[in-house]
């Protein structure tokens, strides 16, 4: 059955685009031939029918060893039209040219060029009969090993595209023409092998050609239909008994005969499904439906799947492209299935897929994107084939959305931009939605500065101020369920804006430091704040906290003042033997003082307490609670600060000798380390603990460059202090932190937390460091926009085959200190492919956990085969949850991808997997 759906899936392809009405020739007169030709290549066993009575033999030496004449590389011979006017057959040859006047024919050697009227024709040979008014052409051929050495005939006739072929008759003056073994592409299909005549200007008549999707000419076409007999016309093909060939082998599936509708626009048509069965749905009949050429700029497929058990799949998609303007597809998709017992309800679930990526050029100074991903949580664990069992997807945790406009003004420094966003949490199945988000920005300006200052900018020119307005309206973890109810909005709504004004200023003071000086103002608005009390005869223990959501505007405004010094320190040491010529240090610290007052103080309104009524023999209690603490930007900060923030960041380089096969002789610098830094803060206004937490990172990269390290960390600088209790007759242990610094005791200060990552990729043509980011979306036209959202909508549509062999590997390491307990982390991500041949590849990736001493449960295996025109993919995850395997041969052309076999092990969650 599947056989069968695949030979009438690709006799679909004559529906959708029709065959070449290129070539082809008939009736003429062979008159006195000198010698005989040659028909190349033409199959012995298939077109035995063809070659029967055709008298075989080498590549006849068509200057019959005569000298060759010294006459000019070019001919011309007059042809007197119907007009009284006389037409010109032009030839020319870039190797030599020999004229036989005895018979009349010209022969022409090495690039051959002969033109008349409408008509072109370049090869390796050409022979001209001025009597027959019959010319032949042909390649260059080995007789030895039977294959062209190149110079294959191409012929144009007026608007036809051209065609390629191994040997061809021409008459110049009926313009018939008959071609051996053409190859000819008409919009992404092609016609090769056999025979091929050109009745009139409207018919062609085809034997035993093979239509396909491969562009090489035939015997190198792998897949195709063989049409034994057929008629080509400008609107349709008439054909005659066809059958598939796979590789060369005829398959036992033929047509008696078709009839096949050739427009030159797109053209509406049925998708036929493919069959198979699903260990817990059933049989199903999946992908069938209906495309639909709405314009040449829109089109829409919608296809669905039912299963014999009930549950069925719908999904809709239109694609949309305006060339220099924008390009973009839109994707619905429902699903109901029934996972468990026969008559349980079915689980219904939804999504919607938007990407639309706008020309840089289309609209100068406004831009619109869209890439909406949103749905229930369920769909894609319910439905894994959407997206071809890819285990990313069945596994991801999370679904983002975001649509967006974008608009400044040319001349001003002025912008805005407004868009919506969702987030969606699939495992929590809470979503958060913002509705709209507004931000509008004026970039850094100097008002005191002037445009027609002469001279270098004084001190106070060189302040700047910016300011950045950001306003919202959302929702934040709402359950799936409940999101579309009025009480949501009502209640759960949140809005606000934030305004934000930095003033800076930054100046070269004694040569060799850099003062900066900022006052950073925030202000945010509210349209309500919050009210906290304890139930009316609370007491303490079993106090009841309620909070009050009050409505009207308020504002909290807070600010900011920073001042402070960097500079850079160089040391550098010179090393008079080997290779090693010396090593830099470059030190950058960095002190500043920054302050910010309480903002929790009475006087400023942002906070309130909430005191429970006190009863007797019960104490009362308090809380101090900020009124803006739901608001979607916070509030102003509690607790005063002024203090020393201090950094300091480190490179360190070498400099190395040239190589003896560098023919420059310059020196080499080699980066040792990238970044080493260091940061803390002391707050002079803390009662206790003033010194924060040392904060550290680092990165580098090692081995030329191929293998990139990262690491951070904190350190505590107090003293721990573990004290012991017993409660229910076992010893609890607990452990804080004094205000007491460990170097005061000679300790180190303890080590809070660590994480270390290491990872690089080699391949056979270049290696990049693990963590590098290249940012190519802004470049990309849209037609690679279009190519890239078919990749990730189907991963495995692309592999590269032109890279012999890829490794990728990662290392993390993780440690936390929660002094009573730590935890550790050690995995490692493997993936990799290599080429077995230039047309075989394989790929593995993996996740091993080192502290658990085992695979991860993605880990999968893949088989790739390039058929040339078509694809041969074989995916393996052999356990965890997903295991699956799945074999898929499609076709490559990208408006055939429907067109494919497939036999797959689904998933399910509780099947078993052999």
């Amino acid at each position: 059955m599947k056989s069968t759906t695949f030979f009438f899936l690709l006799a679909i392809i004559l529906i959708v685009n029709g065959a070449a009405h290129a070539g082809p020739v008939l009736n003429y007169n062979y008159g006195r031939k000198p010698v005989a030709d040659t028909i190349i290549k033409l199959d012995s066993l298939r077109d035995k029918k063809l070659l029967k009575g055709k008298k075989s033999g080498s590549i006849t030496p068509l200057r019959n060893g005569k000298p060759v004449n010294s006459l000019p590389a070019n001919d011309t011979t007059k042809k007197k039209k119907n007009g009284g006017l006389e037409a010109e057959v032009k030839a020319t040859a870039e190797d030599s040219t020999h004229a036989d006047n005895d018979h009349n024919i010209l022969h022409l050697y090495g690039k051959a060029r002969v033109t008349y009227e409408d008509f072109e024709l370049d090869a390796e040979y050409i022979r001209v009969d001025r009597n027959t008014h019959v010319v032949f052409a042909r390649g260059k051929y080995d007789p030895v090993t039977h294959r062209y050495l190149g110079g294959r005939p191409i012929l144009k006739q007026k608007s036809d595209k051209p065609v390629a072929a191994d040997s061809l008759f021409f008459n110049y003056e009926t313009k018939k023409v008959k071609i051996y073994n053409p190859a000819s592409e008409q919009d992404g299909n092609f016609i090769s092998g056999g025979q091929a005549k050109k009745l009139n200007d409207d018919e062609v008549a085809y034997r035993n050609v093979i239509y396909s999707t491969c562009d090489l000419p035939y015997p190198d076409t792998h897949f195709g239909i063989v049409i034994t007999r057929g008629i080509g016309e400008k609107k349709r093909i008439i054909s005659g008994p066809a059958y598939l060939e796979i590789e060369g082998v005829p398959l036992p599936l033929a047509i008696p005969f078709g009839f096949f509708p050739k427009p030159d626009t797109r053209t509406s048509g049925v998708i036929l499904p493919t069959f198979g069965e699903d260990n817990s749905l059933g049989f199903y009949l999946r992908g069938f439906g209906y495309y639909i050429g709405i314009s040449d700029y829109v089109d829409l497929t919608t296809t669905g799947t039912i299963y014999s058990k009930g549950s069925y799949e719908l999904s809709s998609t239109a694609r949309y492209l305006k060339r220099y303007k924008y390009t973009g597809n839109v994707t619905l998709s429902f699903g109901s299935h029934n996972y468990g017992l026969e008559g349980d309800p079915a689980t219904k679930d939804a999504h919607i897929y938007w990407s639309h990526v706008q020309d840089a050029n289309a609209n100068p100074g406004s831009t619109f994107s869209a890439s909406v991903d949103a749905g229930t949580s369920g769909f894609f664990r319910n439905s894994p084939a959407v997206n071809n069992y890819n285990v990313n997807t069945l596994a991801q945790s999370s679904l983002r959305s975001s649509i967006s406009y974008g608009k400044t003004w040319a001349g001003t420094p002025f912008n805005l931009s407004v868009g919506i966003s969702h987030s969606q949490d699939i495992a929590r199945k809470t979503v958060s939605i913002e509705l709209p988000t507004i931000a509008f920005g004026m970039s850094s300006i100097n008002p005191f500065d002037s445009k027609d200052r002469v001279g270098e900018q004084k001190w106070y020119q060189k302040i700047t101020v910016s300011y950045n307005l950001v306003g919202t309206n959302k929702v934040n973890d709402v359950p799936e369920s409940q999101l579309f109810k009025s009480e949501t909005l009502s209640k759960r709504l949140q809005n606000g804006f934030q305004h934000t004004v930095p003033v800076s200023l930054g100046l070269n003071v004694l040569k060799y430091f850099q003062f900066n000086s900022s006052v950073n103002y925030v202000e945010r608005w509210y349209f309500q704040s919050i009210n906290e009390r304890f139930e009316r005869g609370s007491i303490s223990g079993s106090n009841t906290l309620v909070i009050d959501t009050v409505p009207g505007f308020k504002r909290a405004g807070e600010y900011s003042v920073s001042t402070g010094f960097s500079t850079k320190l160089y040391g550098t040491v010179y090393f008079k033997h080997g290779n090693l010529k010396a090593i830099r240090h470059v030190a950058t610290p960095s002190l500043s003082f920054s302050y910010r007052p309480d903002f929790s103080d009475p006087s400023f309104g942002y906070y309130k307490t909430a005191v429970s009524q006190a009863t007797i023999p019960y104490p009362y209690s308090y809380q101090k609670y900020s009124i803006f603490q739901n608001g979607v930007y916070g509030g102003p900060s509690a607790g005063r600060q002024a203090g020393l923030n201090f950094s300091v960041d480190n490179t360190i380089e070498a400099k190395v000798k040239a190589k003896s096969t560098d023919t420059t002789g310059n020196d080499r610098k080699i980066m040792l380390l990238q970044g080493l830094s260091f940061s803390t803060f002391y707050n002079f206004a803390a009662d206790t603990m003033k010194l924060s937490d040392i904060s550290f990172s680092g990165h580098t990269a090692i081995f030329n460059q191929k293998l990139s390290i990262s690491f951070s960390g904190v350190f505590s600088p107090y003293v721990i202090r573990v004290s012991d209790s017993i409660a229910n007759n076992q010893i609890v242990r607990t452990s804080r932190y004094i205000n007491r610094y460990a170097w005061q005791d000679g300790k180190f200060p303890t080590l809070t937390g660590l994480n270390i990552s290491m990872g690089g990729s080699l391949n056979s043509t270049k290696a990049t460091p693990g963590n590098a980011a290249l940012n190519t979306m802004a470049a990309m036209n849209p037609n690679q926009a279009q190519r890239l959202a078919l990749v990730n909508s189907d991963p495995n549509a692309y592999v590269d085959f032109n890279v012999p062999w890829n490794l990728s590997l990662n290392y993390s390491f993780s440690y936390q200190n929660y002094l009573n307990n730590k935890n550790t982390s050690n995995t490692v991500q493997m993936s990799g492919d290599v080429n077995l041949t230039q047309k075989w590849k394989i790929q593995a990736t993996t996740t091993y956990d080192i502290k658990a001493a085992k695979f991860a449960s993605a880990t999968s295996f893949s088989i790739y085969r390039d058929l040339h025109c078509w694809d041969l993919s074989f995916q393996w995850i052999p356990f965890g949850v997903y295991k699956m395997y799945n074999v898929t041969l499609k076709v490559k052309a990208s408006i055939l991808q429907d067109l494919k076999l497939s036999k797959r092990s689904d998933y399910n969650p509780t099947s078993t997997f052999y």
